[in-house]
């Protein structure tokens, strides 16, 4: 055999390696990344449209965005205009603050690959959890249409639409595919938690006390989002029940799909 046929030979076998494990995986261990892929991104897509078109009735939005504001002042929550507030007294904490609010998204993703790549043995269960979320969260947009502090609390600056870093105003445009009524439960904190909750299941193990810092993330994005005027106390206080059921849900899922593959 030549060394241009033993050359072509082993190129054949690596591609065949990287298909192999690009749309297979491996047994017992992370899923095949292409269909992971796929899968996550259709999980994404249909998020993004179902949550688009849920929620758009104003009027239903600012009655139960004033019921809200009524129980946490009996709570004594209301704290979503004094953070507003002490935030536009500080003007240079507002930049990081709404960089703190947009970039999250890095985190997510950044999170998802990490625990994909460096532990497969808890990939699958917070990836269940992230899905359980998704699915969790979209009856309660539908049902619960909240507007804001920013939109249905007098006093409050939207700081986001005065300092946006996409270079818009966003937050105050309804005609442009988002839904703006959406608060409760507060998703930016939510998906915060559940990035905690994946390094921690990742870590804690090996890590018990360097499992414990990734906590901090969403305590901040708790904080972000009151102060820029976004959500209300409850709509994190909602943001931890969601994902504290969706850990539930995602158990359940888990053991299902144990007695399935048994039962196999």
């Amino acid at each position: 055999m030549s060394l241009r046929e033993v050359a072509a030979d082993r190129l054949s076998r690596l591609i065949a390696w990287a298909r192999s494990a690009a749309l297979v995986g491996r047994t017992g261990e992370r899923p095949a990344p292409l269909l992971e892929v796929a899968g996550l991104l259709l999980v994404i897509f249909l998020f993004s449209r179902l949550h688009a078109a849920a929620g758009k009735d104003v009027a239903a939005a600012t009655a139960n965005a004033l019921a809200l504001q009524s129980i946490e002042r009996a709570l004594h929550l209301d704290i979503a205009l004094r953070a507003n507030q002490w935030l536009t007294e500080h003007p240079a904490l507002i930049q990081p603050a709404v960089y703190y609010y947009r970039l999250y998204y890095l985190a997510i993703i950044g999170v998802l690959a990490w625990v994909f790549v460096r532990h497969a043995d808890a990939y699958i269960k917070v990836r269940r959890t992230l899905v359980a979320m998704v699915v969790l969260v979209l009856p309660v947009f539908w049902a619960l249409p909240m507007s804001p502090p920013r939109f249905a609390l007098p006093g409050v600056v939207d700081i986001i639409a005065e300092h946006d870093i996409l270079g818009g105003h966003a937050s105050r445009e309804v005609e442009n595919g988002q839904n703006l009524y959406s608060a409760m439960p507060s998703m930016h904190v939510g998906w915060s938690l559940w990035c905690a909750y994946a390094v921690w299941c990742a870590l804690r193990a090996s890590h018990p006390r360097s499992a414990l810092l990734p906590w901090i993330f969403p305590l901040g994005m708790a904080a972000v989002v009151l102060i820029t005027g976004n959500h209300y106390a409850l709509d994190i206080a909602g943001s931890a029940v969601l994902l504290a059921v969706s850990i539930a849900v995602a158990s359940v899922w888990g053991h299902l799909a144990e007695r399935r593959r048994a039962g196999d």
